[in-house]
């Protein structure tokens, strides 16, 4: 799978750890930045990450930042994705599954190394249902977004 990832400083650590591991995972990685714990602005990252899933480019998109949740307030400004923050893997993967989500947004101030790749793995390998209440419902978060 293409993986595209990004983070701001808080999340650089982790998104280093993740980008290697995916990439040992036999994923095709796309590091969008941050490349340093320079202080950075998170919606930047969020936004390069959500514009390589709508453009193609990856398949899904992990953002980590210290919430996670400005990174996921970010990438869902762009019509299209839905993002969303988890940080056990029941939602990680429940959130593909109903809501067809295509960001996992990640915090590094809240989960660590090996959940993280827990939480990822459960993410990427996750399909949405097709069942006709959840197309009914992203449907509906499609039409919020015109």
């Amino acid at each position: 799978m293409r993986i595209a990832v990004g983070s701001d400083h808080a999340g650089y650590e982790l998104k280093e750890h993740l980008a290697t591991w995916l990439a040992e995972s036999g994923h095709a990685v796309y590091d969008l930045g941050t490349h340093s714990t320079d202080p950075v602005d998170y919606p930047d990252y969020a936004a390069a990450v959500a514009q390589a899933v709508l453009d193609g480019r990856a398949d899904r998109g992990v953002v980590v930042c210290g919430s996670g949740a400005g990174a996921a307030i970010a990438a869902n400004k762009l019509n299209g994705i839905r993002a969303g923050v988890a940080h056990d893997s029941y939602t990680a993967h429940q959130m593909v599954e109903h809501d067809d989500v295509n960001v996992l947004c990640l915090g590094s101030r809240v989960v660590g190394q090996a959940l993280a790749e827990d939480l990822v793995r459960v993410f990427i390998e996750a399909r949405f249902s097709r069942d006709d209440r959840h197309v009914r419902r992203v449907d509906k978060i499609r039409a919020l977004e015109r």
